[in-house]
């Protein structure tokens, strides 16, 4: 149904569907630095690593998008300077701190046999229609680790976490966030999930 190809082998310009994607998936927590989705958009097109992303394509449309890193290579690369372009100075700067120590971690696999799936979206107009669904498929059965992480996933993305148990993605670790900022933005926990093969 929809054609999966890495994001650096497409001969199409796909950072500002990419970033739109993002954007929408992550406005509840970017917020702050604006409320514009279309400014979210603008300020982190930059930072994709795009042989990291993996891409469902319907067309030249991005019907969702995926990255898969096994921890040596980051799957985004946050540039201070484009934030304060889209952001602002103040905001901008802070999104350079805070965001980097929160997007650009590289998890621990000193045996090589884990990779950590990131930054998970479908495009609104596609939700429902299995992108996402084809294109984890597509990652889980392409690669060969034993293990696929999928790391803190809000608790109210409920057709998120439906998507990843119906793919055999089990729930191994649970972060309660706190008080505050949970009664602020509505989400109470950030669920890691497991696939094993």
């Amino acid at each position: 149904m929809y054609t999966i190809i890495r994001a650096d082998q497409t001969d199409l310009n796909v950072r500002l569907q990419m970033s739109e994607i993002f954007a929408d998936g992550f406005t509840q927590w970017l917020g702050f630095f604006s409320k514009d989705r279309h400014t979210i958009a603008k300020a982190f097109a930059h930072m994709f690593v795009e042989n990291q992303f993996y891409l469902a394509m319907s067309g030249d449309k991005v019907a969702a998008m995926a990255a898969c890193t096994d921890g040596t290579d980051l799957s985004v690369r946050l540039n201070t300077k484009q934030m304060v372009k889209h952001l602002g100075l103040y905001k901008g700067i802070l999104a350079g701190l805070f965001l980097k120590r929160e997007f650009q971690v590289l998890f621990e696999n000193p045996t090589g046999d884990k990779c950590s799936i990131e930054f998970v979206g479908t495009a609104p107009e596609f939700r429902g229609q299995g992108a996402a669904s084809q294109l984890i498929t597509h990652i889980l059965e392409s690669k060969s680790y034993k293990e696929y992480l999928i790391e803190e996933v809000a608790d109210t993305n409920i057709p998120a976490m439906n998507l990843y148990e119906k793919l055999g993605f089990k729930e191994y670790k649970r972060k309660a966030l706190p008080k505050k900022l949970a009664e602020k933005n509505g989400i109470y926990h950030l669920i890691s999930l497991k696939y094993v093969k």
